[in-house]
């Protein structure tokens, strides 16, 4: 059976083991059409817009057989290489004629467009002949080239070539990586890469060609961090987390793409190796970043101008950041945690991420995106068809196309559900050595639904443990086998574990109640003091402009700037509203609608008399139902202004 994304070699450091590539699939329910929708529509999409971006053009040249000019960001590669990954995680679900020539047809242009030492990046043998290695700060050179590598791994893993074969794609990217291996600790070992992402995909080659020296590499170049090499314009050394060696860093800061693929990178070169002094700091750096530079939605990055992590509790709604390719980094980072550790924590992290974070990066169409996520827009906001700089499109791609890898592992003991999903389950083991196959059947109406069932179609003789994680919002579960009632709480881990001989047809039922609740921050979170986000199960809620009544003429936005709401009240739902097509549970809020007007200066000693004087219109101050629909389909109906953090009622503020 091939392997997944993530394939450790070490496992004595594990608590988990991933499932090999196959042996989840999603075959209905929210993922699996989300999967359906990349692949039918989103890959395709993203195939064109390579060729109408430049980005297959740009190795055309490389490759001599094109004199166009040059299409900048200097990065471009990385856009194919990402879609490359995604066809390759892709031929699980089905096999696909046009995602399988455009593969082989582009391994042969990298093939072609490669030097003959192995080095390949379009831009600087196009643009910056001889200019190798010259940019360390923003070249970008190994970040692309990371790329290719995770892409050949995926070829590599789900091609049908002999085992141990690497497939042409592969062939193009182990000879990039034996240069690498042959220079950069020679000629250049000095070079820090300002964009970390080659650091995992050098341990995943390792770890599929067994070649030590990747390993090796990987480990020699975060020990190169930490003095303060890279600089560019006005970002200094922290933005590219080069102010401190690794093993001192506490604090997670700098570029947030950046900060998570090299903590990722971090945690693999640990687990292969077991150098006890990475430990402590991807810890400790996990710990700043959820205690107080996490939003609510899982997003990171709170500063636009240098898409960085802010000082704590630097968390400003409007000003969010929290790009689709930082949340990506952060479900990949959060994963491998997950395997090392076995701590639920980590899974309830990426539930968060993935439903909101990461999931509102791209439009129900498939084929709309964002790459900032705000948690509040003023004006009108609408997704994008395609960024020049299309870094996280292709990442959603990819990260979609292997979803499956990331819900379910094993142990000695048995399996573990990390999250809910639709499909099905297939261990040759049944996670223990020498018991039989385990397989099993799951099913659930999640995240607009609690319910989440499990039925053994096979199972081993020997009793095997099925764990299920039960999120940190469920106060109260109900977990059922055969129809009768389990007395079970999760565990300090976040499981629910019953341990027992299995036989075919036994049926697991956990049911959640998915209630709404009022959240509140931290009132170090200054953005947001003095208002209230809503919950439901997994989902964040906003407010959209679109749902509230027209603002003031000229505005070019709903009454949203007016509206209030008030936590302490009943929350009401709405089981099936339609948004783009999809089918949600919105929740019917109680507030307020003021009508705010402009008044001469926006400051007073006296709060009614200001209020009096920004107030357009008579008795303007009126209650109002308030409609809120999960934050990741917002902006899926046009443009609209939009808010997650809700101004409190007056009369509610005074309980809060």
């Amino acid at each position: 059976m091939s392997q997944g994304p993530v394939e450790p070699v070490a496992r004595e450091r594990l608590a988990l083991l991933p499932l090999s590539h196959g042996r989840v699939a999603l075959t209905d329910g929210f993922w699996s059409s989300r999967q359906r929708r990349n692949r039918e529509v989103t890959i395709p999409y993203g195939i064109a817009m390579l060729e109408q971006s430049g980005t297959m053009e740009n190795l055309r040249v490389a490759a001599g057989s094109s004199t166009a000019e040059y299409k900048m960001p200097l990065f471009r590669d990385s856009d194919l290489y990402k879609v490359l990954e995604a066809i390759a995680w892709e031929r699980s679900h089905g096999a696909d004629d046009a995602h399988e020539h455009f593969l082989a047809s582009s391994a042969s242009l990298l093939a072609a467009a490669q030097e003959q030492d192995g080095y390949l990046n379009s831009y600087v043998q196009v643009v910056e002949p001889g200019r190798r290695f010259a940019n360390p700060a923003m070249g970008h050179e190994l970040y692309c080239a990371g790329h290719l590598l995770q892409a050949a791994v995926a070829d590599t893993r789900t091609s049908a070539h002999p085992s141990g074969s690497p497939s042409s794609l592969g062939l193009v990217a182990s000879r990039f990586a034996s240069y690498l291996a042959d220079v950069l600790p020679r000629e250049q070992a000095g070079f820090v890469p300002g964009h970390p992402e080659i650091e995992t995909a050098l341990v995943e080659l390792y770890r599929t060609s067994r070649d030590h020296r990747l390993l090796d590499l990987a480990a020699d170049l975060l020990a190169r961090r930490g003095r303060g090499a890279l600089r560019w314009h006005n970002f200094g050394a922290s933005y590219f987390q080069d102010d401190v060696p690794f093993e001192q860093a506490t604090a997670i800061r700098g570029h947030a793409v950046r900060a998570l693929y090299l903590l990722a990178g971090a945690t693999d070169i640990y687990t292969e190796t077991g150098a006890t002094t990475l430990l402590p700091p991807i810890l400790a750096q996990w710990s700043d970043m959820t205690s107080s530079k996490t939003y609510i939605t899982g997003g990171v990055g709170s500063r636009h101008q240098d898409e960085a992590f802010g000082d704590p509790f630097e968390l400003p709604p409007d000003r969010a950041y929290c790009e689709t390719c930082a949340a990506i980094a952060s479900v990949m980072w959060n994963w491998r945690l997950l395997l090392l550790t076995g701590d639920g924590k980590y899974a309830d992290l990426m539930e968060r991420t993935l439903y909101n974070g990461f999931l509102a990066g791209v439009g129900l169409d498939g084929t709309s995106f964002f790459y900032v996520n705000s948690l509040q827009a003023r004006t009108p906001s609408a997704r994008s068809p395609w960024y020049d700089c299309a870094c996280c499109p292709p990442n959603v791609m990819r990260l979609l196309a292997s979803l499956e890898h990331y819900l379910v592992t094993t142990s000695e003991s048995g399996v573990q559900i990390h999250q809910y999903f639709s499909g099905t389950v297939s261990l040759a083991g049944g996670g223990a050595p020498g018991a039989g196959p385990l397989e099993l059947a799951a099913w659930t109406d999640y995240p607009h639904g609690g319910t989440f069932a499990l039925r053994v179609v096979d199972a081993p003789d020997a009793p095997v443990e099925i764990a299920i994680r039960i999120p940190s919002y469920a106060r109260s579960i109900s977990l059922t086998l055969g129809g009768k009632q389990l007395q079970l709480e999760p565990d300090d881990r976040g499981y629910v574990r019953v341990s027992r001989a299995w036989t075919a047809g036994d049926e697991l039922h956990l049911a959640m109640p998915m209630r709404p609740r009022a959240i509140y921050a931290s009132d170090q979170v200054d953005g947001a003091r003095g208002c209230v986000a809503f919950e439901r199960g997994p989902l964040v809620y906003c407010v959209e402009g679109v749902d509230v009544e027209p603002g003031p003429a000229g505005s070019g936005a709903g009454g949203l700037p007016g509206v209030s709401v008030d936590p302490l009240a009943p929350v009401g739902e709405s089981p099936a509203v339609d948004i783009a097509g999809e089918r949600v549970v919105a929740l019917r809020l109680q507030g307020r609608l003021r009508r705010p007007g402009r008044p001469d200066w926006p400051y007073a000693e006296d709060r009614a008399a200001l209020e009096r004087a920004g107030d357009g219109s008579a008795g303007g101050d009126t209650a109002l139902e308030v409609q809120a629909i999960p934050y990741y389909s917002w902006a899926n109906r046009g443009a609209s202004d939009m808010r997650v953090w809700i101004p409190a009622s007056d009369a509610s503020r005074a309980s809060m």
